[in-house]
């Protein structure tokens, strides 16, 4: 006799191998011996968005899955069929037709599909979600109601750019910056009590963004200069999810990427590497590629063919 919890057969393999494929690594169980799913994809420029049409499933990423994965980015979930449930840490949302949510890769996570549902998954890269959340934290598998302008808007953005199959690179990470924008403010951990925390975080921004260039920037400097403990800065990072060291890395990365999509700016990038507080090149291109998935010479050449 064959079992909900049983059910693997072929169609279900060859569905989760799409889905890890295009979407990272995840698991995934039958609910029932009625599931069925199918995957589409849609790349152009910068966007990299899935269709997933799906029912009777239990979708899942562990802390294995994610230990073994690379993946630093989010997805943005948009519910286009149908209802789901998404769990993420403490979160948990419930997705119903035009509702959406954001899913970060890098922590485990759980989808349940119980009746026939479509969603689409856009991969939103770390980077442009800290820029449009202005680096507070992301409530995770919180459900932006679609009723919601915002949504609205997100909601005709996302399927109008899959209609645009010609974007650069440039017009597609625009379109990227746009949906954050439109997301984000919803979905952002700020604590509306604290503006004098605000304002000191503000300052610490400031002052990390004044020094990229120096290699000597660290915690102990930055804390030292804006009169925080050590110990109160990484906590001030981390209430927003951030680790300061990561982030003055992440930063000068941006900036250099930036650079490099200037057509007007020739420099080596051994120079731009040294430039932006980097004293190791072969690091900074690793890091670079680790960020933005290409070494900084490829970036710099898909900029250059625009």
């Amino acid at each position: 006799m064959i079992t909900a919890s049983t059910v693997r057969n072929e169609a279900f393999e060859s569905w989760l191998s799409q889905v890890n494929q295009a979407c990272g690594r995840f698991d995934a169980r039958a609910l029932d011996t009625d599931f069925y799913g199918e995957l589409a994809e849609f790349r152009s420029g910068a966007i990299n968005l899935s269709v997933v049409d799906m029912a009777h499933v239990h979708l899942y990423r562990t802390s294995k899955d994610v230990s073994t994965s690379s993946d630093g980015h989010y997805y943005a979930v948009f519910q286009m069929r149908g209802s789901s449930q998404l769990e993420q840490g403490d979160n948990r949302a419930q997705l119903g037709c035009g509702d959406i949510a954001l899913i970060d890769a890098s922590r485990p996570s759980d989808m349940i599909y119980n009746d026939d549902c479509r969603q689409l998954s856009l991969i939103l890269p770390r980077q442009v979600v800290e820029r449009g959340s202005h680096f507070n934290a992301v409530n995770c598998a919180t459900r932006i109601a679609a009723s919601s302008p915002l949504a609205a808007m997100a909601n005709k953005l996302v399927l109008d750019t899959r209609q645009q199959e010609g974007l650069d690179m440039q017009e597609s990470e625009a379109v990227l910056d746009a949906l954050a924008s439109l997301l984000l403010p919803g979905i952002s951990a700020r604590d509306c009590g604290a503006d004098a925390h605000e304002r000191q975080f503000r300052k610490i921004i400031a002052f990390i963004d004044a020094h990229l260039s120096d290699e000597e920037l660290c915690p102990e400097l930055i804390a030292r200069e804006v009169g925080i403990s050590v110990r109160g800065l990484y906590r001030m990072f981390s209430k927003r999810g951030l680790v300061v060291a990561q982030y003055i890395k992440h930063r000068r990365l941006d900036f250099c990427a930036e650079n490099l999509r200037r057509a007007d700016v020739e420099q080596k990038l051994s120079a731009l590497c040294y430039a932006w507080g980097f004293s190791d090149s072969s690091y900074f291109s690793s890091a670079f590629k680790s960020r933005f998935g290409v070494s900084p010479g490829a970036y710099r050449k898909r900029y250059s063919q625009i």
